[in-house]
């Protein structure tokens, strides 16, 4: 045997050629079990074991949560020197040492302490893990999910003959003779019943339109499966809407508040998931009555209106307005003629005057008073002749009067004084 730096031995290769021996398997397994040292666990006693004369007690500890269970051995002295005595059912919490048998492999937890898990205990970790939960957000009323009008297949998670199922079968066939239900009976209290519970949610999940766990009313103890965390995940993870009815309106176990409805007791769970036949019945009879009285009501009202519209005078003599709206066009082409005529009137007036009026002040009328044109004449061209120096004496003329024209020479000028000029304006 080799050894390597820090002196100790050097575990032998572990091969097919060299396997270890089952002791050396056991012993290992034991040390290793032995270095956990003590623990506190916490469980739900499913079985007790105490013969007299014997100097080791025998006990089941049970996971509620999931199909798990532990050993347990103590003296028997600790038990019989309980305050209460332990039960089958009770929760407790134990201090102890694991121990591996390497003769039988077997593992037991031998315990020195047991301490029974009170209401009020019970009651602050049911608080603590509503806390939990309502913190991750699965009491959210926006994740409810609605419940089929009618649905074709019920599924129901109960005690077997309970008057739970009873309840919910005998109010379900009585509102709604055609509904079916998909029955699995579970265990409602004790250790086995989450697991059980767990399992029939995963049968009935998808198979039916709706799940209905119910059960009567009980202690805070009896009741403590329905607030179990595996529970109330494994319905917010459920595909099928759930319905919790669980014990009385006084009972509120946190599968209420995770379902998506909550009935207060098994008999309102069974009115909630089904419509009444006989109620539905009457409401389509009182429907079809109001509908007829309102389709009666309509025709009347639209007969009614039919018959004013009839005898009104357009519709009694349609011919009558177009005779009224001819005589009012004939009106109104009378009255435009008219006022056309009227503003022809006007404007041929007022253009014989603008005409006397340019006359009188044209170059004819002017002509005609005496004055005359005279223009001067050099080759094509004729130049209005305003001063003397335009006409020197040789210049051939032309002078318009009024009516025609004279030829004539410029023999000489004579330029008008001034003094003359403002006598002649005088």
């Amino acid at each position: 045997m080799t050894q390597d730096g820090t002196g100790t031995a050097a575990a032998p290769a572990n091969s097919a050629e060299q396997p270890y021996p089952v002791r050396s398997v056991a012993i290992k397994v034991a040390q290793w079990i032995e270095r956990l040292g003590s623990i506190w666990v916490e469980g739900q006693v499913t079985q007790i074991n105490l013969r007299p004369g014997t100097r080791t007690a025998f006990l089941v500890l049970r996971d509620a949560s999931v199909d798990m269970s532990l050993s347990i051995t103590c003296d028997p002295d600790l038990l019989r020197r309980l305050p209460v005595p332990l039960t089958e059912g009770s929760r407790v919490v134990v201090y102890g040492k694991l121990q591996f048998f390497t003769g039988r492999g077997t593992i037991s937890l031998r315990v020195t302490e047991i301490r029974a898990v009170g209401i009020g205990e019970l009651l602050a970790r049911i608080e603590r893990l509503k806390a939990l939960l309502t913190a991750e957000g699965l009491f959210d009323p926006r994740l409810k999910r609605p419940l089929p009008f009618l649905p074709a297949s019920v599924g129901l998670i109960t005690g077997r003959a309970s008057a739970a199922e009873r309840d919910v079968l005998s109010v379900a066939q009585n509102r709604w003779p055609a509904v079916r239900f998909v029955i699995r009976n579970t265990a409602v209290q004790g250790p086995s019943a989450v697991p059980q519970m767990l399992e029939a949610l995963r049968e009935l999940d998808g198979e039916v339109d709706v799940i209905v766990i119910a059960r009567g009313g009980g202690s805070t103890e009896d009741l403590l499966p329905f607030s179990d965390e595996a529970l109330c995940r494994a319905v917010a993870a459920a595909r099928t809407p759930v319905v919790s009815a669980i014990g009385h309106e006084p009972d509120n176990p946190l599968l209420d508040l995770v379902a998506d409805l909550r009935a207060a007791t098994p008999t309102d769970a069974a009115k909630r998931i089904v419509p009444d036949a006989a109620a539905e019945l009457a409401g389509v009879r009182e429907m079809r009555a109001r509908s007829a009285a309102a389709l009666r009501g309509w025709v009347q009202r639209e007969a009614h209106a039919l018959q004013q519209l009839r005898s009104r005078p357009v519709l009694a003599d349609p011919l009558r307005e177009l005779g009224h709206r001819h005589d009012e066009v004939e009106r109104l082409r009378t009255a435009a003629r008219r006022c056309i005529d009227h503003a022809l009137r006007t404007e041929a007036t007022r253009t014989t005057h603008l005409r006397e009026k340019l006359t009188a002040v044209g170059p004819a009328a002017t002509l005609a008073r005496g004055y005359a044109v005279v223009q001067r004449v050099a080759g094509p061209e004729r130049h209005v002749v305003r001063e003397i120096d335009d006409a020197p004496a040789g210049s051939q003329l032309r002078i318009r009067v009024g009516d025609g024209a004279i030829t004539a020479a410029a023999l000489g000028t004579t330029r008008l004084t001034p003094q003359s000029t403002d006598e002649k304006r005088k």
